[in-house]
């Protein structure tokens, strides 16, 4: 079914490959310049500080990205993205000694940039695609597509590094830019109606736009809320991949493999149920959290390797399910004239609360075992999931009464 609405969905089609090509070549570069960045300097502030870089561009360039997506061609701005990140992605293999690290952190930054400015854009791009009615599909896909990328690209970027050297994986890196920019420029976005086209010209402010946005409806806002406090616990998850596979399971880096692989899956598992919802997307998103959250608990109290393994494709899975339907929501709420700026916004808040989260983690590992902070993670997914379906359900109470 899946391939059979991909060969069919064509300008998707083209949309969905170039973010698998895009992402694959992403992760091979990233798993490389952080080995080469221990290799050279032997330091783990060096690899924090290039974390920190990749995540800053969000802030400022993810707004940039969603007004730019809701004033000009989405095509042009995907396109000329990938084609100026080959230079960046290049530059690594310029690398040679102490003296050349300024590389690495200026072109990290800048690829980051791109990908701030590239991801609102392209995810706006999507309405204009397909259909309303396949939104739930389309964005259950998305969730496959970030499963493939996992495993693809963190599992084997590692292999490749490791076998034929890390300039390889750099190398690989541009050239998935320009496949991806190929792939893209192939694609015919369908012209703008001349009273769309008044409606975008119009220069709103930014912040009074999202406030507008925010205002639109209580889903909305529920949603948002739901995002930002998600994006400030999932550090915890990104965070404790490493541990459980190196200190709790003694599996070394294999395990994180392993682990990030199990991710992958439950995530590209998702679309089989995702796909076949109908009703009260917003519902079944607050469920999947709360399922999400007894996984992460169950997670953090067994000892075996197998049950880890199955327990991250189940918090993987429930989490691809939430998502897929969290964006479907979203994309129906809000005008499609706004969603570049919606994205973009979302974007820039949500990665840097991601960092913070990562860092707040870490530093609560020196006090805490990493079970226990896995256990309070997953007790606040439910703990917030619970809270909202309550909001919910008060507001059709307080609706049904009315009428």
């Amino acid at each position: 079914m899946t391939t059979s609405f991909i060969k069919s969905a064509n300008p998707y089609r083209q949309l969905f490959l170039a973010g698998i090509v895009n992402g694959i070549g992403d992760r091979f570069s990233s798993v490389a310049v952080l080995a080469m960045l221990l290799q050279i300097t032997g330091s783990g502030l060096a690899v924090g500080m290039t974390l920190a870089i990749r995540l800053l561009p969000f802030v400022i360039f993810a707004p940039l990205g969603g007004r730019l997506a809701d004033r000009f061609s989405r095509k042009m701005i995907l396109v000329a993205t990938d084609l100026i990140r080959i230079v960046f992605a290049l530059s690594f293999l310029l690398v040679q000694t102490k003296e050349d690290l300024w590389i690495i952190y200026l072109s990290s930054f800048m690829l980051a940039a791109g990908e701030a400015i590239y991801s609102p854009v392209r995810k706006s791009a999507i309405l204009q695609l397909v259909n309303k009615e396949q939104l739930l599909k389309v964005n259950s896909l998305e969730q496959v597509l970030t499963g493939i990328v996992l495993i693809a690209g963190a599992i084997s970027g590692g292999i490749v590094a490791a076998l034929f050297g890390a300039n390889w994986t750099f190398v690989i890196n541009a050239a998935s830019f320009l496949g991806a920019a190929a792939m893209i420029s192939s694609i015919t976005f369908p012209e703008k109606n001349p009273l769309q086209e008044e409606v975008e010209t119009k220069k709103e402010k930014l912040f009074p736009t999202f406030k507008k946005i925010i205002l639109m409806s209580v889903p909305v806002q529920i949603l948002l809320f739901c995002e930002i406090v998600i994006a400030s616990m999932n550090g915890i998850d990104n965070v404790l991949i490493s541990v459980y596979a190196v200190n709790e399971y003694h599996l070394g880096d294999a395990g994180v493999g392993l682990f990030y692989g199990a991710l992958g899956i439950g995530l590209t598992l998702s679309f089989l149920v995702a796909d076949r919802l109908r009703i009260n997307f917003l519902a079944a998103g607050l469920v999947s959290l709360v399922l999400e959250g007894t996984f992460l608990v169950l997670l953090s109290q067994t000892y075996y390797v197998a049950g880890a393994f199955l327990l991250f494709c189940g918090a993987a899975f429930m989490s691809g399910i939430g998502n897929a339907c969290f964006d479907t929501v979203l994309m129906k709420e809000i005008p499609e004239e706004h969603h570049g700026t919606m994205f973009g916004l979302l974007a820039s808040i949500i990665n840097p609360l991601l960092g913070i989260s990562m860092l707040i983690s870490g530093i609560a590992l020196e006090y805490i075992t990493p079970r226990s902070l896995g256990f309070l993670g997953g007790i606040a997914y439910m703990f917030v999931a619970i809270f909202l379906i309550a909001i919910l359900s008060v507001k059709r109470f307080r609706e049904r009464d009315m009428y």
